[in-house]
Order: C-alpha cells, then structure tokens, then sequence
C-alpha cells in the first residue's frame, strides 16, 4: 500500500473528497471506493468524484474497485483540516471487455441500491448487439421484447406490457411522442445513449404515472475529461436493406466549461424476407426479390450538449432534433392489396411512395445538480415538440366526398397529423443522515396535442399532471438495505370536440356535420406505495419488492372513432373508463461466483381494471368500410413469470450463457375471460458461447460469440390473434480493437438470422397479417475515436 499524498481543502467538517479517473484521465463513474476501518462504500458520481463526511482523526485507508482495472488501495491520515485528494488514477487490467466490466460494476452497484429487478448496458453493448434501433439492440436482455414495424421502427414491451404502460426516460425527462399506437416508434438516437437502465416491474414512484410496466432510462455520454477535445466517428452498414450510415461526435472541455456535439444519419432501402409471396385477406401478395416494398427510410439526428461543472454545482443543457421518414408496407396500410401499382413500386428498391410517415422531435432539457454536505438537488426542466405526419391516398368512406376538395387545407394526401408539445419538471432532493438516504421529489407535466389531416382517429387532447414522492433507504448494515416509498399522482386530461369536416345524412334525413368525439373532461388521482429489501452478505444476493401503481386512461382509449388502417380494424374509445391499477410482487436470487453467475427474478401481477382493446362480433361499414369493430374495455387480469440468467466461464477464454423468460397472462373477467392478453410473448431462451482469445497484438479485446434463440410456440392468444409456431435461431458476432498509433479502432462484426430462417415474431406489428420477421442481416460497425489536444475519452 502506498500513502496517498493530500491537499487541504477549504470545506465545513471532516471531509474527505476526491475524484477517480482512468489512466486517459477520463473519469470513472460508478467505481467503488470502500473506507475503512468504518466499511462505508459509496460510488464516484458521473465525474468520477467522490466525497465522505464526518470522517473520524486518525489513520484511515481507501479500497477503490472498478471491474476491468486494478484494485487501488492506499493509506492516508486524518487531521482536523478536511482533505482533498489528488486524482487516483486507475490502472486497467488486460484483457477485459469494456461494455462488460461497465455493465457488471455498475450494476452489482446498483443491486445494493434498488430492490426492483433491473438490467443495465452501456454504449459498447449496444454497438455490438446494433439492430435497427435502440429497442431492437436491447432485445438480447431477458424481458424485453419489442413491437416492430419496418426495419428501423419499434417500441419496447417489458414482461409483456408496452405502449403507455412502459415509460421511457432520457436524458432525466419522460420522453413523449405518438406511443399510443404500435407503427409509432421512439425517437431515439442510440448512438447518443451512453448507458440504458432497464426496470423491470412498476416504477411509478420514481417515473410517475405510465410506469406501471416498467421504465428505460436513458443516460447520457460520460462528461469529457478536464481539458480535452476530440471525437469520433461511428460508421455503420447492412446488408438486408443496403443501409449505410454513421454517426460523428465532437467534443472539447476546459476545467469547468464543455460542450460537445453529435450528427447521426442513415439512409436505407425496403428490406427482404425469407418469403416470395404472402398472403393480405387471402390475396396472394407477390414480393419482388423478396423485399417488402415501400419500406425504405432515412434518419437525420442531431445533438448538442454543453455545461458548467465545480466539484459541488453543475448544469447541463441539451438540445436534440430527430428526423425519421419511413414507409408502409404499400400491402398492408389501408389500400386494398389488389390496388397496389406494383410496377411504381417495385422499381427501386430506396424510394419511398405512398405510404409514409414522417416525423421530428425536438427536446430542450436544462439539468442542474447542487451538492450540499451529504445532500444533493436536482432540477431538470425540459420542453419536447413531436410532429407526426402520415402520407397515403385519399380512400372515401360512407359520405366522404368521393374526389378530395381542392378548398381543403391539408394536402390531399395527408391522412392524419399530431402535433404535440409538452412541458415538464422535475425537483429531487436526497438526504443523508446516519444509515437513512431519503429522497423527496416533485414532478409535473403539460401536454397539448392538436390534429389534422382528413382521416380521424383521436381527437386534439390537453393534459396535466403532478406528482410527488418521498423514498426512504435504510441501511441497516453492510448485508441489508430496506426502502420504502410513497407518491401522489393528479392528472387532468381535456378532450376536445371533433365534427367531420363533411356532411352526412343524419336519421332524420338531414345533412349535418356528425360529431365523432364529443368534448370530455376527466381527472384522476391515486396513491402508489413500494417496499422492498436487499440482502447481500457476499456472494449470493437476495431482493424482494412489493408494490403498486396506476395508469390514467389516454385520449386514444376514452375517445378514439375510427379506422386504425394499420390493423384494419375500426377503434372506439369508452370515455368511462377508470384508471388501470397494478399490484406486483417481484423476488431476485442470485450468486456472484469466480466462474458461475446465476440469477432468477420470479413476479406476479395483478390488475383489477386492465385496460384492452376488445374485438366485437360487429362491423363498421359506415367509416370503416366493413371493418371490424373493436372497443376499449376493462377486466381483471392476472400476469407472472420471470428470468433466468446463467453464465459460466471456462477454460481461460470460454465464456457459455443462458438467458431465459417466461410470461403466463389470463384475463379473469369481461368478454374475453380465460384469454391470454395481446402480445403477449412466449416461452423463449437464448443460448451463447464465446470465444476471447488473447490476440493482444492483433486484436485487443477479441471476441466470437455465437447465439442461438429458441422460442416456444405461443398458444395463449385473444383473437383475432392466431397462434404462432416456435422457432430457432441463430446470429454471429465477433469484433474487437484494432490499434493505429494511440487510438484503438473498434470494429464489431454481426451476422443476424445467420441461416435465413422463416419465422414470426408473436411481438411484430406484421405479424398479424402473417409476415415473416427479416431475414439474414449482416451488420459491420466500426467506431474510430480521435485526439485534437489531450488525451481521448472515448
């Protein structure tokens, strides 16, 4: 052991402070530092510092602990001045994977923190499992599925549950777009994540109303190291769709001041299926070269970030913009299969005609985060605008004028258009005092979301809500950690009238503009509560979490009347509907071992007042040109299932593994009783075996992994879902870093559905019209970091 040399530092009390960093000098967030004789461990804040209060006179020592590097440990002495300690530079290990050594340390962290069941990622993990977005590269973690449409569109299904019962969080603030519906995906830019928190189970009491399922937290990049500039560049392709693309960040930072900037964009084509011919109402579909036509798009995405940091005050600000256009699968959106110009289609495989979607999202989000003593304040405050667009041909429906009014407004091909913005607020405060962390927060959010287009769905929509919680951590000792948390939710939603923008023929013979949604306005309130337990007395570990949450109805389900062209299916809202609640009780276990992981998250849920969208016997031919009805309703239902984790390592370069889910539904009241829920995913597990073999000289950090997943027949369906049938399959990836000069270029390899297998997704939005999920992809990602002064950081 070495004595660390110290500084005074101009601080109230016996405080000892310091800052954790790489041998690049770039900070080391979450690394453990441990001190003794007291045992008290705390974690190195996104700055790689640290701080401990009211340290005793006397001789002390520090163990500082960060997976991928060398244990650091030092002796030092208190006097009565507070210390400052000089930054403790960590020596890295070799041959450690930086996406593991992030997830592992952070996450077994994290176990000791939080009793709900959780799965934690960091930017290299997602570089190496890229898929079309950043749902589509979280799909390997047992759980989590996604609902997809096209090659680059999805939405994340936690343990079944998706749409507005899954929250997801980025950058502090709840992002909201169009999630009502499955052909809305999130506007994420992955390449800007820099570490994914996936929770799994009710959330609401950190994330308010909507986590009744779960949340995906989004965390931004590590900050850039003190006096540093530089970047990178991400660049990437694929071969299903021939898409191309990268990303290019750049960065600068002095001591206290920084900024940094990302531009990503893609371009891509329709992609292929293991299928020449499939089949819309039973008209057999003709794919040419295999490719599903008309599902071409591109991604234009920009970022900005910049701030002022001290070791006690830093404010962050940021500023994103997204673009995506994408279009329709031309058979299945709302034209008749047999009115599809195949030659206008068909020739070229990178155009897109209608129909499209277009959308943009803008976020400004200011963080700030004050440290006083042992107590932290945060604030964050953001405003978000999403602006959706749906191109398609104009369709006439009952008294639909049958050629579109020049005198109209919106474009003639303009379906529909949301365009929504919003405002929130978030304020936290964490306290310490002795073995208690007590958190109190507020939170609260407006949404205004206006309409347009010829075609009707929901109405133009206002809502407000608030909450506010208080979260209690109790350490009891080193080997146990008790919580408890309460939160208060108000929201107020305001749905606005909606008059055709035609005449029809009333009963009474008359000619009058039909309302299709009448002016509503409801309010909803709940009290949610958590507890839970963490036991850790070394290598096995032990979680138990009680709690429940609520969700208030959308304006989709209270008010929605019309034809989804999607699903084709007419969709009527029930303005009497009660806010769905949830009680759920989540268990973990698990053990650490040298060579050995295992850990299994067993939960059981349920819902008193599900809400679903119920399929009737009847028909709609007056809007919805014979299309079946289906209306929101409310049942009890019972849900439970859980995970299975297990690695072994073996040999000296071996690593197996072996990720498994299950989920049972059962909707125990209303029409559908004894029926599974929609989307439900089956019975699946993913095998794997990698090979890292010491190519230090060639290729630093080299991997090969093979995976197979193996996925049960579901069964359990409510129609006018169809069962669909198992399958297997299998991908490869290798990659590792090459060097050139100083810089390590990383380059990761990808060779999805490795034998083109036919199969369906239950979670796919085209699953219902029987298509196949996409077939072989290669996928080649190369990160290429550079240095214009200092030392790099990425």
């Amino acid at each position: 052991m070495i004595l660390l040399f110290a500084l005074p530092a101009k601080l109230v009390g016996q405080t000892l402070s310091g800052k954790v960093v790489s041998s690049t000098g770039q900070p080391l967030t979450g690394a453990t530092i441990t001190l003794m004789p007291e045992k008290i461990a705390l974690p190195s804040d996104v700055n790689g510092t640290f701080r401990f209060e009211a340290v005793k006179k006397g001789r002390h020592s520090l163990r500082i602990s960060f997976v991928g590097y060398k244990t650091f440990a030092s002796l030092f002495i208190m006097s009565s001045d507070s210390l400052l300690l000089k930054d403790i530079i960590l020596r890295a290990e070799e041959g450690q994977l930086q996406e593991i050594t992030i997830k592992e340390d952070y996450q077994q962290l994290r176990r000791q923190q939080v009793s709900l069941s959780m799965e934690i990622v960091g930017a290299d993990y997602l570089r190496r499992n890229l898929g079309g977005s950043l749902m589509q590269s979280l799909e390997k973690l047992p759980g989590i599925k996604t609902i997809g449409i096209g090659s680059g569109g999805s939405k994340p299904l936690i343990r079944g549950l998706g749409f507005n019962q899954v929250v997801v969080v980025e950058n502090g603030i709840r992002h909201e777009g169009q999630q009502w519906c499955a052909d809305h995906a999130l506007e994420i830019d992955q390449f800007a994540a820099g570490r994914v928190e996936v929770i799994k189970g009710p959330s609401a009491f950190l994330y308010g109303s909507e986590a009744i399922g779960g949340a995906v937290d989004i965390k931004p990049a590590v900050l850039p190291a003190g006096h540093t500039a530089g970047g990178s560049a991400d660049l990437m392709a694929k071969s299903n769709n021939g898409l191309y693309g990268g990303s290019v960040n750049l960065y600068a930072r002095k001591q206290r001041v920084f900024a940094d900037a990302r531009m990503t964009w893609q371009e891509y084509g329709d992609y292929r299926v293991p299928a020449d011919t499939m089949y819309v109402y039973d008209y057999a579909v003709p794919l040419h070269e295999n490719r599903l036509r008309n599902t071409a798009g591109q991604e234009r995405n920009v970022h900005l970030r910049t701030g002022w940091l001290t070791s006690q005050f830093q404010s962050v600000f940021y500023l994103s913009h997204t673009f995506s256009q994408s279009g329709f699968f031309a058979n299945a959106h709302g034209l008749e299969p047999r009115r599809v110009d195949l030659d206008l289609h068909d020739r070229s495989s990178r155009d897109m005609q209608l129909p499209f979607q277009q959308v943009s999202h803008t976020k400004i989000i200011s963080q700030s985060e004050f440290r006083y003593g042992q107590n932290r304040f945060d604030m964050e405050l953001g405003y978000q605008r999403n602006f959706r667009q749906e191109h398609s041909q104009y369709v006439n429906h009952g008294y639909m004028p049958p050629v579109y009014p020049s005198e109209q407004s919106a474009p003639e091909t303009l379906e529909r258009a949301y365009d929504k913005t919003v405002f929130s607020a978030n304020f936290k405060n964490e306290l310490t005092y002795k073995n208690h962390t007590l958190t109190i927060g507020t939170s609260g959010e407006q949404q205004r979301n206006t309409i347009g287009g010829w075609g009707f769905l929901i109405p133009a929509f206002t809502q407000t809500s608030a909450g506010a919680f208080i979260l209690d951590k109790f350490k009891v000792n080193e080997k146990l950690l008790l919580q408890g948390a309460l939160r208060y939710d108000l929201g107020r939603i305001h749905i606005r009238e909606y008059n055709d923008w035609f005449t029809s023929q009333s009963e009474s013979g008359n000619s009058t503009y039909l309302t299709r949604a009448e002016a509503i306005t409801r309010t909803f309130k709940n009290v949610n509560w958590s507890a839970g337990l963490n036991y850790t007395p070394g290598k096995f570990f032990l979680k138990v979490n009680a709690g429940s949450s609520f969700r208030m109805p959308i304006a989709k389900e209270l008010a929605a009347n019309g034809i989804n062209y999607h699903y084709f299916r007419y969709e009527k809202g029930d303005p009497s509907l009660s806010a769905e609640k949830s009680y759920q009780l989540d268990l973990g276990t698990g053990i650490n071992a040298e060579k050995f992981t295992a850990e299994l998250t067993p939960f059981l849920n349920y819902f008193p007042n599900y809400i679903y969208l119920n399929p009737t016997a009847r028909h709609d031919y007056f809007y919805g040109a014979g299309n079946q009805v289906f209306n929101y309703a409310q049942s009890r239902v019972l849900r439970y299932g859980s995970e299975l984790q297990l690695t072994y390592r073996f040999l000296s370069n071996w690593n197996a593994s072996l990720a498994g889910e299950y989920l049972y539904t059962r909707q125990l009241s209303g029409a559908k009783r004894g029926y599974a829920l929609p989307f439900s995913p089956p019975a699946s597990a993913l095998a794997g075996i990698t090979y890292k073999p010491n190519w230090d000289k060639l290729l630093t950090d080299a991997y090969f992994t093979l995976d197979c997943r193996l996925t049960a027949r579901q069964n359990r369906i409510v129609p006018p879902e169809r069962p669909t049938p198992a399958y297997q399959v299998f991908s490869f990836s290798a990659g590792g870093k090459v060097k050139t000069g100083a810089q390590y270029i990383s380059v990761s390899l990808q060779v999805q559905n490795t034998w083109n297998t036919r199969y369906l997704s239950h979670t796919s939005f085209y699953r219902l019209i029987g298509l196949p999920e996409a077939g072989r992809n290669v996928i080649l990602a190369v990160k290429i970091p550079f240095v214009i002064k200092g030392k790099s950081t990425s």
